[in-house]
């Protein structure tokens, strides 16, 4: 790497938070597609504490969204469901360029020994044989159990692994999901066939995969660009920078605690912090699973902010709480809070506030804390708000 061009650290935050969709207010007119196609991905979740992650990362970058919307883009065929490092939704136009990520899932699968109770090619056949002949078709269409009278909370029973199998593989895809719960249907039934015929090199995937990583980071380390996506080796990303690096800027990040990160960054990068503007003062509620808070490691980095989801800790091992979300205030992360909704009441009720070293916790931030928890409750259809934090702590 040569001579480096140094970013000091607010003008990192402020692109990080521009290429991720929250420098501006999250307000006018909404294009759910492209807004997906600009994040690159958007991860999935099943837990449901105010809202799912789904929902709430959508909703943090326009508060115009609402719930049903990205149900009807995956119907619409807008968008397909596989595994980024999560389950994840993509635009469906990246199909091309994922089928290497089929082909290597489904190779973790076979190689790992806690698969071997899954149906062999001819059970999955017939699984698929009566997906083909009845339509779309959810694990609880199928009866087959685990077998043994030891079980673990991770086995699944024999027709749920060929299910998930056929899924990783791209043959069979998400058709639909109904209270989230995921309809199966035929690869070819959901996957254009303009997208599905086109054949695109392992080479050239591995290329878009970096080079739309970095578009959608401005800057990234080698970790970062292999971690985004998820979808290829720390080997296949080193190897891809050693082949491309002609064509990136070299760049050292300033991080939060004024150390300095060597990184690279796309060729347009000057012309990128050239246009940056101050993000909004808007403070926002994010979610766990948020892009800018699910790489820990770039989260730290650039703004020395602390944090670790907790839902699978012991209660009494916690730091913080079961789950609970990061507060954003313009560039600078300001504290946590826990919260929850219960939709049959209508009630969502704030519980507790972290505030984080270094942040006064002012009375105008208490207002836009409690301004912003109103807006979070009408995308959930909760009226009734209440503050039982009190102080924060």
């Amino acid at each position: 790497m040569g001579a480096a061009l140094r970013i000091p650290n607010r003008q990192a935050r402020w692109l990080w938070l521009d290429a991720q969709g929250l420098a501006a207010t999250p307000t006018g007119a909404l294009d759910l597609a492209q807004l997906i196609h600009e994040l690159g991905f958007v991860q999935l979740d099943t837990i449901r504490v105010i809202a799912r992650a789904h929902h709430h990362i959508l909703w943090s970058r326009n508060q115009n969204y609402r719930e049903p919307m990205l149900g009807k883009l995956l119907k619409s065929r807008g968008i397909f469901e596989h595994f980024t490092h999560d389950a994840s939704v993509l635009p469906m136009q990246f199909l091309p360029y994922w089928q290497r990520q089929f082909e290597r899932r489904a190779a973790r699968i076979r190689d790992a020994g806690w698969w071997a109770g899954m149906p062999d090619a001819d059970g999955r056949a017939e699984i698929r044989d009566r997906i083909a002949r009845e339509g779309p078709l959810s694990t609880h269409d199928f009866d087959s159990k685990v077998e043994g009278t030891k079980k673990h909370m991770w086995q699944r029973p024999p027709h749920k692994q060929a299910l998930d199998y056929m899924w990783y593989a791209g043959e069979l895809a998400t058709c639909h999901r109904v209270n989230f719960t995921k309809f199966y249907d035929l690869g070819e039934r959901v996957f254009p066939e303009e997208l599905r015929q086109q054949e695109v090199s392992h080479e050239k995937q591995i290329d878009w995969l970096c080079n739309s990583a970095l578009e959608r980071m401005g800057f990234g380390t080698q970790g970062d660009i292999q971690r985004f996506w998820d979808a290829m080796s720390a080997l296949e990303a080193k190897t891809w920078l050693s082949a491309n690096s002609g064509g990136l800027v070299p760049v050292e990040i300033e991080n939060a605690d004024r150390s300095l990160t060597r990184a690279w960054a796309t060729a347009d990068i000057e012309n990128r912090l050239a246009r940056l503007d101050r993000p909004s003062s808007r403070l926002r509620i994010l979610n766990p699973f948020d892009p800018v808070i699910r790489d820990r490691n770039r989260l730290e980095r650039l703004f020395g902010f602390d944090y670790r989801v907790e839902m699978f800790v012991p209660a009494a091992q916690r730091k913080w709480g079961y789950y609970v979300y990061p507060l954003l205030e313009g560039d600078r992360f300001v504290g946590r809070i826990e919260a929850k909704a219960d939709r049959a009441k209508g009630l969502l009720t704030h519980t507790k506030t972290w505030v984080e070293p270094g942040v006064k916790w002012t009375s105008a931030r208490q207002g836009k804390l409690e301004a912003e928890l109103i807006r979070f409750a009408r995308l959930v259809g909760v009226m009734d708000v209440r503050f039982e934090a009190g102080k924060a702590g």
